[in-house]
């Protein structure tokens, strides 16, 4: 099948009028599941996908809209409406909103999520880091000392965010790396009140130590100290999650 080409599959057969949006939504996405529909295809119009499915164009629209919205079509005018071809960040938007709105979520579930993903990233930088990795990932190193040093939490955030970032590029592994961009939105509040908490602390030069340690384990592959590493360097020990 050619890139661009309209693609008449067994996903366009008619559908129920039970939540209608919601099944249009359903059967585009098991589609290309299924690769009925692939990367860089065509959709039919709205008229088409109206008549195949048995639904109203009303319909239609508002589900090609949410998919839009998620990143997963694109619409082209006015060539029409197209699966999106690679990873955009609008797609992690429907998952990061299904976590916070998770109600049985809690404090712990996302302590052991943060470590996880951390000790997964850091792994594959182990493995994967190229030189010019490290040479990024120590110049954003020596930005989040210096920024400690000034005391200020919020620079020293935005720096350490760019620190996990260089360390996620490292892993080139750009599904995890959108992951692990994920769990730093979910954990900002806990990341920012130990940043806080630690510089009031007048613990700057732990928290110094714990990176550079990070970026030494990264350098020299010692997965033996990996783990340990990265959960003494989230500093719970200090109860610094306290408001």
């Amino acid at each position: 099948m050619q890139v661009g080409e309209v693609v008449e599959k067994n996903f366009l057969r008619p559908i129920d009028n039970t939540s209608v949006v919601q099944q249009v939504i359903d059967r585009l996405t098991y589609a290309m599941i299924y690769k009925e529909l692939r990367p860089g295809d065509k959709l039919p119009t709205e008229m088409e996908l109206a008549a195949s499915f048995g639904v109203g164009r009303n319909s239609i629209r508002e589900a090609i809209k949410i998919l839009v919205s998620f990143g997963v079509l694109d619409i082209r005018r006015p060539e029409g409406t197209f699966v999106a071809s690679g990873f955009s960040d609008k797609m992690i938007n429907p998952l990061l909103y299904g976590i916070i709105l998770d109600q049985s979520d809690s404090i712990d579930s996302l302590k052991e999520l943060r470590e996880w993903v951390d000790l997964g990233i850091v792994e594959l930088a182990m493995e994967k880091a190229e030189p010019e990795d490290l040479f990024q990932l120590k110049e954003q190193l020596g930005k989040l000392l210096t920024e400690i040093d000034g005391g200020d939490a919020e620079q020293v955030f935005r720096a350490d965010d760019e620190f996990h970032e260089a360390i996620s590029t490292a892993a080139h592994n750009s599904l995890l790396g959108q992951i692990a961009k994920l769990v730093r939105t979910l954990t900002s509040e806990m990341r920012m009140s130990t940043i806080r908490n630690m510089l009031n602390l007048g613990k700057g030069r732990e928290l110094k130590k714990a990176h550079e340690d990070l970026f030494d384990i990264i350098k020299r592959k010692n997965d033996d100290s990996a783990r340990q590493l990265l959960v003494d360097g989230y500093f719970y020990k200090y109860n610094i999650l306290r408001k």
